[in-house]
């Protein structure tokens, strides 16, 4: 159904992982989407080694049914973007209808700091996390706002994670995502008057590219920790289509000004809208009992099924969280 023909949107870091994800899904809504990253197509690699670029994820917009812009975009250089939105604002007679705040660079960087204290990384972590991120996603609401303000509509997602509510990856992850749901929330506050709204978006446990190449690797060990076996048995993985889906069914929404400041979970929306993933099934919320007892009593995987879904306190979730193994 092209419940989202006539939209404008604009998905900021959409070469691979959710970013791609999102971006065919609203292609798959009818949307007009403007994409941005770094890479224009595979030629200059990427220093991470997985592949993908905007013209891939335009021929998946496409191949979707809808109509892609790719724009290639530094989102550490506030004048690009400037420029994009000016862009986007000739272009579409300023119409801009739904913003995804999803660019991030510092996957790199906190891989390459994992199993160091914050202390023993240099200082630059921090700006390798929260530069394009945080800050960035600030940027781009600052000019999407200017424009949906004078509609008096529109929809801001900032991508965030669970990681803003426990220790996930590190001191300075986790203060950059709960600052993106502080960011969606207090402009929430802000846009309300204009009918806009602000929501944060946490996904569960996302197979992109990246995570998808680690569970092969662990899958691959001669021998598995607890750590390892988590990637490798791709336990309630979704895919990045999913955010993408609940994305632009909260974007086609009537009274989505209703859920605005608030954090919306996706494997919860999805449920609530019906909705399934790429492969016709449907992963449970991190906070339900069907995912955290399996976590507890790693026998009860194969059987996770008979668990009911049920919602725990978030108390419980976060002491769950801090004895599971950090993903």
């Amino acid at each position: 159904m092209k419940f989202l023909e006539g939209k404008v949107a604009l998905v900021t870091g959409a070469t691979r992982g959710l970013g791609k994800g999102i971006a065919i899904a609203l292609g798959e809504a009818g949307a007009t989407v403007y994409i941005t990253g770094r890479r224009l197509d595979n030629s200059s690699g990427s220093s991470d080694g997985v592949a993908g670029s905007l013209n891939d994820t335009k021929i998946a917009v496409e191949e979707a049914g809808g109509v892609c812009i790719p724009v290639q975009v530094d989102h550490s250089n506030d004048e690009q973007v400037r420029l994009l939105f000016e862009r986007i604002q000739n272009e579409q007679n300023g119409q801009l209808d739904l913003l995804v705040n999803n660019a991030y660079a510092g996957v790199q960087a906190l891989t390459d700091a994992q199993g160091k204290p914050f202390w023993d990384n240099d200082p630059s972590l921090w700006d390798a996390c929260n530069n394009v991120g945080l800050r960035s996603h600030y940027i781009a609401s600052v000019y999407a706002a200017q424009m949906m303000t004078k509609r008096q509509q529109g929809l801001i997602c900032t991508i965030s994670s669970w990681g803003g509510m426990a220790y996930l990856f590190g001191a300075a992850y986790g203060a950059g995502k709960s600052g993106c749901d502080r960011l969606a929330a207090d402009m929430a506050v802000e846009l309300q008057p204009y009918n806009v709204t602000s929501v944060g978006i946490w996904p569960g446990i996302v197979g992109t590219e990246l995570f998808s190449r680690l569970a092969s690797d662990a899958g691959n060990q001669e021998t598995t920790d607890q750590k390892n076996s988590f990637f490798a048995d791709r336990y309630n993985w979704e895919t990045p289509l999913l955010t993408g889906r609940v994305i632009a069914r909260l974007a086609a929404e009537k009274d989505v000004i209703n859920r605005t400041g608030r954090i919306q979970i996706v494997a919860e929306l999805a449920k609530q809208y019906g909705l399934v993933d790429q492969d016709g099934n449907l992963p449970v919320s991190l906070r339900s009992l069907r995912f955290l007892l399996p976590l507890a009593i790693p026998a009860l995987k194969k059987h996770s099924w008979l668990i009911p879904d049920l919602k725990v306190p978030w108390s419980l979730l976060l002491l769950t969280i801090l004895k599971s193994p950090k993903i």
